[in-house]
């Protein structure tokens, strides 16, 4: 068990290096080390291979790094909030909140929302309201299950204004949601990667100082209250910290699915521990090396047809999720 928990951290540490290695270097681009540091440091946009790296490479490596390890934290703080293997990022309705904000941006016939820096806005601006709302449910809903139901009412209710606006809009304004609903790694930019990071890693800190309380909330409510934690804190915390996360990666890369409620039972399965500083590195590191892995075989079919990323994480997630169900069943 001990050898375990030490040796998965750096064979997954190992296989997320092969993988960005490979995802930085795919196709018939040919680069260097002194090209892939200029690249980044003292930037020519003369230099065809330096614009690709830069410009394309660099910010769609880090963005499936950061979602995926995003996702798989904020899954992990759901499913021991909720104390439900089935529970993820997007079941408290912040992921249709942001969806329901970037659907009266495009479908509306606004024109400050057409651009992609409004269609980013309204995808944030939607997670942290939505995030506010449950936050401020979860004040006076004693139960997490009542909390868990408030979230996916909430999903339904947003749905169906979506599906409103859906009908009554324009040939071209639902092609550009119906494409952004199909989440992308690629519209990231390299100038916005210092915002993205800092945010990224604001809410990874914030999980840090969650692993104490998240493990006595494994013993179940009453006893954690019974041992002195404040349950409404770490509720507030855990959905904040989930706000942040999946808010910015659906900002920035649109829904992505079955990542948060996957890789955090995948985890489980092969730590086989409920310490949560363990499962904080091995969701990030399992989280991150799914993401890459996957937008790696979507390049690599890229040449013969389009596949987007969150068509590609449902069509492989769905069945994880199913083999999960029947072995917790037997």
């Amino acid at each position: 068990m001990k050898n375990r928990k030490f040796i998965l951290p750096i064979a997954l540490s190992l296989l997320l290096i092969i993988l960005s290695i490979f995802h930085l270097v795919i196709g018939e681009l040919s680069f260097n080390f002194t090209t892939f540091y200029n690249s980044i440091f003292n930037y020519n946009a003369s230099n065809s291979t330096e614009l690709i790296i830069h410009e394309f490479r660099i910010p769609r490596l880090l963005i499936a790094l950061i979602a995926g390890s995003g996702l798989a934290v904020s899954g992990m703080l759901m499913q021991t909030l909720f104390n439900n293997p089935l529970a993820g990022p997007y079941v408290l309705g912040i992921n249709t909140g942001s969806s329901l904000f970037v659907a009266c941006s495009l479908m509306t016939g606004i024109p400050f929302f057409t651009n992609d820096f409004g269609i980013i806005s309204s995808a944030l601006i939607g997670a942290f309201i939505f995030g506010l709302i449950i936050i401020g449910f979860s004040t006076f809903v004693r139960s997490h299950i009542s909390l868990l139901l408030i979230g996916l009412m909430l999903g339904s209710f947003t749905s169906s204004i979506i599906s409103m606006l859906q009908t009554n809009s324009a040939a071209e304004e639902l092609k550009s949601f119906t494409m952004w609903t199909m989440g992308s790694l690629q519209q990231v930019e390299f100038k916005q990667l210092p915002l993205i990071v800092i945010v990224f890693m604001i809410g990874m800190l914030l999980s840090v100082f969650l692993i104490k309380p998240l493990n006595t909330l494994v013993l179940g409510v009453k006893a954690s209250s019974m041992l002195g934690l404040n349950i409404k804190m770490i509720r507030f915390t855990s959905i904040g910290v989930t706000a942040v996360l999946t808010g910015l990666i659906t900002a920035f890369c649109g829904p992505i699915a079955f990542v948060g409620l996957a890789v955090p039972n995948i985890t489980r399965l092969l730590f086989k521990t409920q310490s949560h500083g363990i499962l904080l590195v091995g969701n990030s590191l399992i989280g991150a090396c799914f993401l890459v892995g996957s937008d790696l075989l979507i390049e690599l079919v890229e040449p013969y047809f389009h596949l987007p990323i969150n068509v590609f994480t449902s069509f492989i997630g769905a069945p994880i999720v199913i083999y999960i169900l029947i072995k917790r069943l037997k």
